[in-house]
């Protein structure tokens, strides 16, 4: 199968979107399949070898107040990118710029597409781009109604869609590679290093973005015994380290470094309220941690509450401390909760959840050809 993976964001960028699209590709490689990538460029030019499969980079300009976002310029190389390829089928991934070109192309080359709901749009329309949720939902509608099939990472998004006018919308969750992501990269030297007095250590890793609310880990910095340890990048990081006394700042991490590090945490805190999925969390599940996490979106899906972690209401501060004080001074819970989650999520590979997402490839191309006889 030929298929072109229209995606707002690819590596080099360190994000869900860019991360799902990459194993997306690695999958249909595997399997035989033939895609193509089509994304917008970066301020440096990548170098080749790196990608799974052939690249097709469109010009962009950074996202204002956010230079890490890129955002594809209006280009008709999308359009023949597909075209040049013979694309069977249109993989959209979180589409609402580049993407909306490529559900464009797809509807004139007649082609099926899947469209994949992987960000809080409206969230980042407000934040970043001064428009309203109706207008940025009107967007979201438009395209999504135009593909042949929608997928949504949880329950929660798929009823978001749903109840935002968005038809044919199917669950498709998200895989974690649970070799990397595992409690035996523990590194007890690493332990020491960041917490040299013993204390336990609270970890939150992902974009530090005004949306992920990461200063609501101030209450968690003032406790006695425990160092909160932050790992990522973005424009939020310099107030962060403001509004975060005491907390260790790592910046951009990858691969076995991540790993090792998710692994040395004793407790894992995630702070947004606006994830479709939240990888994140998934991750520190599979490296064996408890987590505490807002009780809204994804984490839903992810988190059982009293039982691989603790779920508080979204953007409360007070229970956000009170959850990371509650596992802190309860070893034994945390171990507890760590396995509990650890086991949740250890199947959920990419190889399983890419093996979906082809199903739902081959319901679509069917649906069209039986339309078509």
């Amino acid at each position: 199968m030929r298929v072109a993976i229209v995606t707002e964001s690819f590596p080099p960028d360190v994000n869900g979107v860019a991360h799902c699209a990459l194993r997306t590709a690695e999958h249909l490689v595997r399997k035989g399949h033939e895609p193509l990538v089509i994304a917008p460029a970066g301020p440096h030019e990548v170098p080749p070898g790196d990608d799974p499969c052939p690249v097709v980079r469109v010009p962009s300009l950074p996202l204002p107040g956010y230079p890490q976002v890129r955002v594809a310029l209006p280009s008709r190389r999308t359009a023949a990118a597909i075209a040049a390829h013979r694309a069977e089928l249109v993989h959209l991934a979180s589409p609402f710029i580049l993407g909306v070109r490529g559900m464009a192309a797809a509807t004139r080359q007649h082609l099926p597409a899947v469209a994949v709901y992987q960000t809080d749009l409206a969230g980042y329309a407000r934040t970043y781009l001064s428009l309203g949720e109706s207008t940025a939902w009107r967007r979201i509608r438009a395209v999504h109604s135009a593909a042949d099939r929608t997928l949504a990472p949880s329950s929660a998004s798929l009823r978001d869609l749903e109840e935002h006018g968005v038809p044919r919308v199917h669950l498709w969750p998200r895989g974690v590679d649970s070799s990397r992501f595992d409690p035996g990269h523990r590194d007890e030297e690493l332990r020491r290093e960041l917490a040299p007095n013993g204390e336990v250590l609270v970890g939150y890793i992902g974009r530090l973005a005004q949306e992920k609310h990461v200063e609501l880990l101030a209450g968690a910095c003032r406790l006695p015994g425990v160092k909160v340890i932050v790992v990522g990048d973005g424009p939020s990081a310099p107030s962060l380290r403001e509004a975060l006394p005491g907390a260790v700042f790592l910046g951009r991490r990858t691969g076995h470094d991540l790993a090792r590090i998710y692994a040395s945490l004793d407790v894992f805190a995630h702070t947004g309220p606006f994830e479709t999925f939240c990888q994140t969390v998934q991750e520190a599940m599979a490296s064996g941690l408890p987590v505490v996490a807002p009780a809204v979106g994804g984490p839903l899906d992810l988190v059982t509450h009293g039982r691989t972690g603790l779920l508080v209401p979204p953007r409360d501060m007070d229970a956000l401390t009170e959850a990371v004080r509650t596992l802190a001074s309860a070893p034994a819970m945390r171990d507890q909760f760590g396995a509990a989650g650890r086991a949740d999520v250890a199947a959920r590979t990419w190889d399983a959840v890419g093996d979906m997402l082809l199903d739902h490839y081959a319901q679509v191309i069917d649906a069209r050809a039986a339309v078509a006889a």
